[in-house]
């Protein structure tokens, strides 16, 4: 895909993830009902307006490109395994954290071609916070309408690690990790966040690795993924490889998002269960 399309695509994508930030703000700051979706995760009306205002923006700028939304109606592999490229886009991450009133929460939106991130953008609507990731571009933040600045990954070569956790999934597996740190550097420190916010804070420095020893979706990570990769670091899979996207099944393996430099973390899940 050309890098100058991407580009073009770029302030939209931005200015649509911000207005659908807005309008989740509005449900946020009101009482609003949850429901329950059929595998157990909730659901509220911002998740729905959300998607409806990103998928109405993204036919009108590029009515060609099909999308998958966390909200649409079920599309079948044998159809989407025909895409090439399309949109991939979680309207309201964290929805958890949303009813908590965390603030730790966002919107994602991602462009995938050959079944991997080419752009991505993750807004978290309470902090203003807008992180972007384009192919070969590098990966930016910008705080409200602030100055946009670049996002580097840091490089890790042992010692006190700084590891990133899920508030709300996979507490189990990630002390058995944590343990394993423990042993292997001697002492850790632990930064709690909801959403894709944990990979944003790798992309941009502030932690070593975030550990995802519980489940999510392809929607979940594709946005974070180009961010964290143009930025130095990558997310991999247990047995060493990136994510690939666009599976019969799109649910991720357990996953490693780590910083810069060629610190062999796997080693680490040593004794944990790592399959689905």
């Amino acid at each position: 895909m050309n890098i100058a399309d991407l580009e073009a695509y770029l302030e939209t994508i931005i200015d649509i993830a911000h207005d659908a930030g807005e309008l989740i703000l509005d449900v946020y700051s009101d009482d609003f009902d949850v429901e329950t979706k059929g595998d157990g995760t909730p659901l509220t009306i911002a998740d729905q307006r959300s998607h409806n205002l990103i998928c109405s923006r993204l036919l009108e700028l590029t009515p060609n490109i099909p999308i998958l939304s966390e909200e649409s109606e079920k599309i079948s592999y044998e159809e989407r395994s025909r895409w090439r490229t399309y949109w991939l886009v979680d309207p309201l991450d964290g929805t958890k954290e949303f009813v908590k009133k965390s603030g730790e929460f966002t919107v994602n939106i991602a462009l995938m071609h050959e079944n991997q991130p080419v752009l991505g953008v993750v807004h978290t609507p309470v902090k203003q916070w807008t992180h972007w990731g384009v192919h070969a571009r590098g990966a930016w933040k910008q705080v409200g309408y602030g100055a946009k600045e670049q996002i580097f990954a840091k490089p890790y070569a042992g010692g006190e690690a700084i590891v990133v956790a899920s508030k709300s999934h996979g507490q189990a597996k990630l002390e058995q990790f944590l343990d394993n740190v423990e042993k292997s550097e001697g002492s850790y420190q632990v930064t709690n966040m909801g959403s894709a916010l944990k990979i944003c804070l790798v992309a941009e420095g502030i932690g070593d690795i975030y550990p995802r020893l519980g489940l999510t979706s392809e929607w979940d990570t594709a946005s974070a993924d180009i961010i964290i990769r143009e930025a130095g670091g990558k997310i991999i899979q247990a047995n060493g490889k990136v994510v690939v996207y666009n599976k019969p099944n799109i649910l991720n393996p357990y996953f490693l998002a780590v910083g810069a430099g060629d610190y062999d973390w796997l080693p680490l899940l040593d004794g944990i269960d790592t399959n689905p």
